[in-house]
This record gives structure tokens, sequence and C-alpha cells, in this order.
């Protein structure tokens, strides 16, 4: 698969520390909404894509102590939705082989719900909700918008979208 970053050990994007998985593709609907160039990712677009197994990514996080959390984020982890889907999968099965806890999966998306109905109920198909927690932030960054404190994720946010 290919990836935009990995952080083996992000502390700001969860109140968790997480591996942070930036992902390859966007369409770009928050500059297209706003009718400017407001993407806080930016300079992520222009990256080179990182190639990587998703197991790779699965033994590096299983193989890390300090991580308790996967975030899925950085362009939008939607628009490559196949290796979205595999990536929750393995880490849940990566659990289940390492015999170590499950971790909370947290993906932030540009996207709002009723824009990805079919694609969120593929996901619940794939999570084992009694074994590990996905949480999905929507919404498009909004600029000029006040910053908030999410209290679930334990973190500030952008913009209070």
């Amino acid at each position: 698969m290919l990836v935009k970053n990995i952080i083996d050990e992000d502390f700001t994007n969860y109140k968790k520390p997480s591996m942070f998985i930036g992902t390859s593709n966007c369409s770009f609907k928050c500059d297209k909404e706003c009718g400017k160039p407001v993407c806080q990712n930016s300079e992520l677009a222009k990256a080179p894509n990182i190639e990587i197994e998703p197991s790779d990514l699965v033994h590096r996080f299983y193989n890390n102590s300090i991580t308790e959390a996967v975030t899925i984020g950085g362009l939008e982890p939607f628009d490559t939705f196949d290796d979205l889907l595999l990536l929750v999968f393995l880490f849940q099965m990566g659990a289940f082989i390492e015999y170590k806890a499950y971790p909370d999966i947290i993906i932030y998306t540009g996207y709002y719900p009723e824009e990805i109905k079919d694609k969120i109920k593929e996901l619940q198909k794939t999570v084992a909700p009694e074994l590990m927690k996905v949480i999905i932030k929507f919404g498009r960054f909004i600029p000029d918008r006040p910053h908030k404190y999410d209290e679930l994720l334990g973190i500030e946010l952008a913009s209070d979208n």
C-alpha cells in the first residue's frame, strides 16, 4: 500500500500514544468547498509516497511497547477505502495473533457521515466492537473557525466543525 507518512509514536492526534499513518490520496474537498486552498495537509500531499506492506505496519505497531492506538489520517483515508478496511482488519487480527490489547483506531476524515454511509456500513462489518474501538472524526476543515477541545479524542481540534 502507499502512504505519505508514518509516525511510530505520535502524541498529538489522540489522547493515547498512537501510531500515525498518513494516507496517500485526497480529493481536496475542503479546498473545493471553500473556494480557495485551505488544506492543512497541502505539504503532506506533495511528499513522496512510501510503499509499505500493511502487515509491516501492524508488526511495527505491536512491537512498540509505547503505542496503544492507531490514528489514520493525513490526507483522506476513505479515498483509499480498500487499504483502510485492510488496515483495520489486520490491526484487529494482530491483537489476536500477538496476544496483546486491541488498539483504538481513530480515523480522521473530511467527509460527512451521509457522504460515506455505504463505507461506514462496510467498515462496521469488519470490526468486532466488543474487542476494538473505532472512532471516526468527520467533517471538512473550515478556516477561521475557533479551535475546539474534543473530549472523546482528548485533543484540541483545528476548527469546531
